[in-house]
Formats: C-alpha cells, structure tokens, sequence
C-alpha cells in the first residue's frame, strides 16, 4: 500500500522522525520527581512514536526512488555560506532508519525490566543517540550531516563512561579519541569539497545532491593525487566506525565495558552508519579513486573477515567473542561494497540489517545472562538450557540467524556477497567463505559450552529466564530474522534503487582504470559490473 498522500507530510515527518526523540530527552529532563516509572514511560513512550512515524514514511516510500529524495526538505540554515537544513531519504536510509527506530525501543523495553543506576540520565542518553543516529542518516546537507554525526559520540561516549563495566573510562576514551581524528579528517574534507565545488560552479553548496551532480558531469576535473586525498579522508572516518581491520582496536574495549543497550546499539547501528557513509559519501563523489584504492580495501577487508573470526575464535569473554565477530561480519559488507556487483551491493545493505538483528539480539541475550550472574566468562555457565528454555531459543536463533542459516537473514545477506565477489574474484570469495565458517565455528561452540556443556555451577542453579520486558524487547529481532530470510524481497526492493543508483555511479569511471574483465562479455566499471556492448551503445 503506497500512501502517496504523505507526500505533502513528507518534510514535516522527517523532522518530526529526527527530533522527536530530542524533545522526549527535553520532557525527561524536566519531568519533575525522581518516579522511574514516569521516566520509563515517558521514554517508551517517545521511542514507539518514533518508530511510528518511520513506519508511515515506510507506506508512503516509493520504492522506485533512486535518489535520496523521498521526503524531502530544504530550508536556508546558514545562507551566507551555502549551508542548507536539508533533508531526505532513499531506501538505503529508511531501511536503516526503520533499524535504527526498532532497536531503539527494543533497548528502552529491556531497560523497563532491569535495574539501572541513573536511570533519567541513562534514558535521555538513548534519546539524543537516536536523534543523532536519525539525523546522520536523513541530513543532505555535508555540514548538517557532520553535526549529526558529532552529536552521535556524546551520549554514547557518557553511555560507556558512566553506565558500563570497571574499565569503562578507558573504552570511552578509546572509542571517543578513535572516532573524532576520522571526523576531523572527515571534517576538513567537507570544506575542501566545498571549496572545489565552489570553484568548479560558483556556487557555495555543502549539499550532497549538488556534489554528485557536479562530480557526475565532470565539473569538478579533479586531479588523481587530489581526488584520492579527499577520498581517503572520507573512506577513514568511516571506516574507523565501521571498524575495518587495523582500525578496529576501540570496539572489542567499548562493547565489553558498555551496558547492554549500548552494545545493541553499537553493533546494530553505529558500526553501520560507517558502511552507510561509504555508500553515501565516499563512493558516489570519488568513484574514479574509489575504484583505483578498491584492491587495497579488498585485502583489509579480507584481512578483517578472518582475523575477526580466528580472534573471536579465541574469545572466552561471550560479549567480546560477538564483539570480534562483528569486526568480521561487517568486513565481509566492506568487500561486498568494494566489489561493486549488483547483488554484492544488495547482499552488503542486507546484510547491514541483518547483522544489526543478529547481533543486535546476541548482545540483548547476553546481557540477560549477565544480570543475573555478573558474568560473561563462558566457563562459568554449562547445561543452563533446561533451567532458562526460552532465552536459549532465542539464542540459538540469533547464532543460527548469524551464521547464515538458510531460512533466516544471514544466509541471504551472505549468499549475495559472496555470489557478487565471486564474479569479481574466485579467490575473495574463497578467502571470505573461509571466515564464515569459522563464524559457525566459534558460535555454535559458544552455544553449546554455554547451554549445553555440564552443570557443574551450583550458582546457575537458581538462574531465572528472561523476563516479560527482556522478551517484549527481543521478540520482534527473532521475528524479522526469521521473516527476512523466508521473505527478503521487501527489504531487496526497498533498497533495489539505491543499488541501481551505485551502480549507475560506476559508470563514471574512465578506460584508464578499467579493470579485467571478470568473465567473458563483462567489464568491471568501478562499481559495477555492465555488458561491453551496452555499455558503448549507451554512451
């Protein structure tokens, strides 16, 4: 059902999507009494009517849009220097809005079933997080984005700090430090491509729409040493969130030391939004760099997927073993997104959202474990899965959904990557399948030592199941898991014309950097892959 008439809305909604959570943390703050029910109602509350209104621009999206163009609205915000309110979406971000707005409330429910020091303060930090996080994925504006994506580090940063394990000021530190040298990097970056924009068009602009324009028609005549700078500096803070191996040393420290909400949000949102900027920013304004540092990508991500495999591997901790886990999911969507194929771009989002419910409920189960024993280490468990029947199905669901089942989300996600690198490289795909069975490895061993191994702890004795809030969190990751890959259309043709739009970004790239062809009748352009005789018909 295509509700066109929330078209009109559609500037309105997106401001309300962005900063609604804002004005509940502001309601927080003024709520007079110190009654946590309150405080928790107000803050459920605030998070449903989000993911509400993401579910209407949902209706009303016209899966045809190629562009980030659904919704949107631009505004005079800075005009003196060509700064823009703008916003909008395609179905890239509204997929990861409609992620970013679910496991929102999913941590607020587990919240209402745990006690939590602070709790006014713990609440208002997700609020303005998610305000972030939604503003980072809708603004247009390079400037705006940047702010959202600023605004991101200061409540998780407190999250850490003040609500997480005993090293928790030293992984805030960590986390804080590694990602603000790749935004200031990042930073500088915005206002050079301004100021190259600025004099390729002598028009002052920090909006995305007219940078791709201007780079698509070749205004901008950038040179090679110029270009792969400007790149580099977006691609590394992005990929510093990501993290991509050797970047990647802040978030096994922050997941470990993060409460539970925290390290839900860390795996199933932030880490995405470095992969999001790679497909929003790095990709589309630098093809013709993108494509040349392409091999070198593909060996770090490559380097990722079975480093983070063989370390987690090694993991007795069940929150690092899933931490480092990520570091090698999230490596194989980098290679899925270097190798530029149709369904190795498709199968990268996917598995962008995938790995956002998998590990997502992972980290919401072990958290579970946690609050009832304050432990992780995997030897102090064994034979618990009579004792808590319920919080080991959905476990096993979420490992199996992780490790790529065929049924649930991660087969899909993985099978287009890996089918997509194929075409690319028989010796990727090789490499990268290898870390994916180590991913089945390490997981079903942490589900059997856990759950299955001998109960010889007399404290898991009175070891209670998850409760009525846990399970009203968890609920609905189990049930997009298993819809998704029962049923993945929805989600392909959601994101269906922002691949086409990355693929059609490809063709940008000049003969001179042209790679082999992959198999006879292809040619590799950039980021994509096109038959030779189409591609000269067309030109």
């Amino acid at each position: 059902m295509n509700l066109t008439h929330l078209q009109p809305l559609g500037a309105d909604l997106l401001t309300t999507l962005v900063f609604l959570p804002a004005l509940g943390a502001l309601l927080l703050a003024f709520l007079p009494g110190s009654s946590k029910v309150a405080a928790k109602a107000v803050a459920l509350a605030t998070s449903v009517l989000t993911f509400g209104v993401s579910v209407l621009l949902y209706r009303g999206f016209d899966p045809a849009t190629s562009l980030p163009e659904a919704f949107a609205i631009d505004r005079p915000w800075i005009p003196q220097f060509g700064i823009r309110y703008q916003l909008g979406m395609d179905g890239l971000s509204l997929a990861l809005v409609l992620l970013t707005t679910l496991l929102t409330v999913s941590v607020l429910l587990v919240s209402c079933g745990q006690e939590i020091e602070k709790l006014k303060g713990y609440l208002i930090a997700f609020l303005l997080l998610e305000t972030g996080m939604l503003g980072s994925l809708v603004a247009l504006d390079a400037l705006l984005f940047y702010v959202f994506w600023e605004v991101m580090l200061v409540p998780m940063y407190f999250i850490i700090g003040v609500w997480g394990g005993k090293r928790r000021i030293y992984a805030a530190m960590k986390f804080f430090l590694f990602t603000l040298v790749g935004s200031l990097l990042m930073f500088v970056a915005i206002l050079y491509t301004a100021n190259v924009h600025l004099h390729a068009t002598g028009i002052q602009s920090f909006s995305l729409a007219d940078w791709t324009r201007a780079a698509s028609a070749g205004a901008w005549h950038l040179p090679a040493g110029t270009e792969a700078l400007l790149f580099g500096a977006f691609a590394l803070a992005f990929l510093v969130k990501v993290p991509l191996w050797p970047l990647h040393t802040w978030l096994p420290d922050a997941h470990v030391e993060a409460p539970t909400g925290g390290s839900i949000i860390l795996a199933g949102v932030l880490l995405k939004l470095g992969t999001y900027g790679l497909l929003r920013f790095a990709y589309p304004l630098f093809p013709h760099a993108a494509a040349r540092y392409g091999p070198l990508l593909a060996v770090l991500a490559l380097i990722g997927i079975v480093y983070g495999a063989w370390v987690a591997a090694a993991q007795k901790d069940m929150k690092k073993l899933v931490a480092y886990s990520s570091v090698s999911h999230l490596a194989l969507v980098v290679l899925g997104i270097v190798a530029g194929t149709g369904a190795a771009l498709s199968g990268a989002i996917f598995q962008m959202i995938g790995h956002g419910l998998t590990t997502g409920l992972l980290f919401l189960l072990v958290g579970v474990l946690y609050a009832r024993r304050h432990t992780r280490e995997m030897a102090d468990y064994g034979g618990i899965a009579a004792r808590v029947p319920v919080t080991t199905t959905l476990f096993v669901v979420a490992t199996l959904g992780s490790i790529g089942l065929p049924g649930l989300n991660g087969f899909i996600g993985e099978f287009l990557i890996l089918g997509g690198v194929f075409q690319v490289s028989v010796a990727w795909a090789a490499i990268a399948a290898t870390g994916l069975i180590l991913g089945a490895i390490y997981l079903l061993t942490l589900v059997q030592k856990v759950f299955w191994g001998p109960d010889t702890v007399p404290a898991n004795r009175t070891l209670t199941d998850i409760n009525g809030w846990e399970l009203a969190g968890a609920f609905p990751l189990v049930v997009l898991i298993v819809f998704l890959g029962v049923f993945p259309r929805p989600l392909l043709t959601l994101v269906d014309g922002s691949v086409k739009t990355l693929q059609r970004v490809g063709a940008r790239v000049g003969p001179n950097e042209l790679r082999p062809a992959v198999r006879p009748g292809l040619t590799r352009l950039g980021l994509h892959e096109i038959e030779t005789p189409r591609a000269e018909a067309s030109r």
